[in-house]
């Protein structure tokens, strides 16, 4: 079996939020894949392509694996936004700064479109966030998940007020 070369995980932050964006692990790859969460301090991960490794072992390392999938290329159903930005809206104000994991199969796709909509969320306009990502992820966001991030409209969901000041308590507005 051929080795699929992927890119490594990158790290995209924005004011107070921290995303770490990488492919999928499978059960053979999975340390390297937990040394990387640790590295960045991701104790979340959202999982949007289907299971293809145990997460008992994250689990015991004290890392959550929420399973969100939805399908190769699509945009993501309205329910996984409504619980993605509801998960990023409590982890960024219990912990501003921490850093949220995110995957899909190569992590150019769903993932980063996850990220996209995190970032329109809080203020940037979708060209930026799209910009902002692929800087840091080649060829990420295809054309039917770039026609539904230009077509989206932000309800402002991640707007945090002094995003400079992390000893405040977080507020959204």
């Amino acid at each position: 079996m051929a080795r699929i070369n992927r890119p490594a995980p990158v790290e995209v932050c924005y004011k107070n939020m921290r995303f770490l964006i990488t492919h999928n692990p499978t059960n053979a790859t999975l340390n390297t894949f937990i040394a990387d969460l640790k590295k960045y301090g991701a104790t979340t991960v959202v999982r949007v392509c289907e299971i293809t490794y145990d997460k008992t072992p994250l689990e015991k390392d004290g890392i959550t694996v929420m399973d969100w999938p939805f399908d190769d290329g699509a945009p993501p159903p309205s329910k996984i936004v409504d619980d993605w930005l509801n998960l990023l809206k409590t982890k960024f104000c219990e912990d501003p700064g921490c850093c949220v994991a995110v995957h899909c199969v190569a992590g150019l796709g769903r993932a980063p479109v996850l990220v996209a909509l995190a970032l329109i969320e809080s203020g940037m306009k979708y060209e930026d966030a799209i910009q902002f990502i692929r800087q840091k992820r080649r060829g990420a966001i295809n054309s039917k998940q770039l026609t539904y991030l230009e077509k989206y409209r932000p309800k402002q969901r991640l707007r945090f007020k002094d995003p400079h000041n992390h000893k405040n308590k977080c507020c959204i507005m």
